[in-house]
């Protein structure tokens, strides 16, 4: 198991309350590089991106922009159009939104062509965002996960955390043997963690399934905006 010093290399530090200020960000980025080393990821909205990019320049740590999100609409213009310009603008990630209303309400190929059309518009990496908590179900979010991969998604991600329940243990396990099955990729929680103990048990999770090796930022991550302060008081 990770110690928490260790967890914040996996932390995707997230602020997506729509109204960030060019400070708000620049202070967003100084705290991605902590004493304990850096983070994942900073992860904002598309129009923060070009901004934190410039903020972030020569530490290494790459930009994550959310698509799609965080409504999860059947609209892959949207989705494609604001990848696009998340890449131009040097993300070099992207976390776009399943439409999971389209997918419980049974067009599941509807929704994945959302997907498949923005995995094909992102040259770098791509997180898949099921929002578990509200398609609730295992077997919605086993199909759902599966599906994801298949097309193409480097990470499946549980939720947007603007919608409750957001990340569960449950959904988490479900997503894991998803990733386990499918051979390859990678999962992120998030929505809701925001203590070291609260993410020990989803590593918890993956170091059963996986073993204690298998978590890195290249597999795992944690979505959050308050639970790098709980691990940095713990380091």
């Amino acid at each position: 198991m990770l110690e928490p010093r260790e967890m914040v290399a996996l932390v995707d530090l997230t602020s997506l309350t729509g109204e960030e200020t060019d400070a708000e960000i620049a202070a967003l980025c100084a705290q991605a590089q902590t004493a304990a080393g850096p983070v994942a990821s900073v992860c904002v909205y598309g129009r923060c991106v070009a901004r934190a990019v410039a903020e972030l320049a020569g530490t290494g740590i790459p930009v994550a922009a959310v698509a799609n999100f965080p409504e999860g609409d059947l609209d892959a213009e949207r989705a494609v159009r604001e990848t696009g310009q998340a890449v131009e603008d040097g993300a070099g990630e992207v976390d776009v939104v399943l439409p999971w209303r389209d997918f419980m309400a049974g067009d599941r190929d509807g929704a994945m062509a959302v997907v498949e059309a923005t995995r094909d518009a992102c040259p770098v990496v791509l997180k898949v965002i099921l929002e578990s908590g509200l398609l609730a179900e295992p077997e919605a979010i086993g199909a759902a996960a599966r599906d994801a991969l298949g097309i193409g998604a480097d990470f499946v991600k549980t939720s947007t955390g603007k919608l409750e329940p957001a990340a569960t243990l449950p959904a988490a396990a479900v997503m894991l043997e998803a990733v386990r099955d499918h051979g390859s990729g990678g999962f992120k929680a998030s929505g809701g963690i925001r203590t070291a103990e609260q993410a020990a048990e989803y590593l918890e999770l993956a170091d059963a399934l996986f073993g204690p090796e298998w978590a890195t930022p290249r597999t795992f991550r944690f979505g959050a905006s308050s639970l790098l302060g709980d691990l940095l008081a713990r380091a």
